[in-house]
């Protein structure tokens, strides 16, 4: 199984149909997204293609494969106009034999971490820069955003196959690799 996450949209169709095609190319199974689907937020400028509404519809094609959490900038509203739940502040995959812990980043982060196991996952957004490492006895990790990066950080995403989790930015190209053994 190949699971590929996003995070941070803030309403960008440009981004959106950049993301999903790369979905294709990786020919995953699933898509997790990391919160902040829709609204651009008070703190961000309206992104490429602002159009919430379009992104919902985009988005919808593929409720089948999709797993969601809610963001900072997400609110109820939201949930109206998509066909997938994304209102709660996490979620929980197991995944070869151990748990992912999918999260926005606001409430649990790696300041305030859940209590995960040894060998846990913990994948989140919210900071729009991109990270993985093992820190104690779980990983953490960040795609990044693919519509508002920071930190000079490029656009990107996340994909997990097998024992190996990828950073790429969205041109396919590696950012930062982890081995989840």
């Amino acid at each position: 199984m190949k699971i590929f996450f996003i995070s941070d949209i803030h309403g960008s169709l440009y981004y959106t149909k950049k993301a999903l095609d790369c979905f294709k190319k990786e020919d995953a199974d699933y898509i997790a997204i990391l919160g902040d689907e829709l609204y651009h937020g008070a703190r961000n400028p309206l992104p490429l293609e602002y159009d919430p509404k379009e992104v919902a519809k985009l988005l919808n094609e593929f409720t089948d494969k999709i797993i969601a959490v809610r963001g900072n900038c997400d609110s109820e509203v939201d949930e109206a106009v998509l066909s997938f739940p994304m209102m709660a502040a996490y979620s929980t995959v197991l995944y070869n034999g151990r748990r992912i812990f999918l999260t926005h980043g606001h409430i649990y982060n790696e300041e305030n971490p859940p209590m995960l196991g040894k060998g846990d996952i913990m994948v989140f957004g919210h900071t729009h820069v991109p990270k993985a490492e093992k820190k104690g006895d779980i990983f953490i990790i960040n795609p990044g955003s693919i519509t508002f990066p920071k930190e000079n950080s490029p656009n990107s995403y996340g994909v997990l196959e097998e024992s190996t989790f990828k950073i790429k930015d969205l041109d396919g190209n590696v950012l930062k690799e982890i081995n989840l053994l």
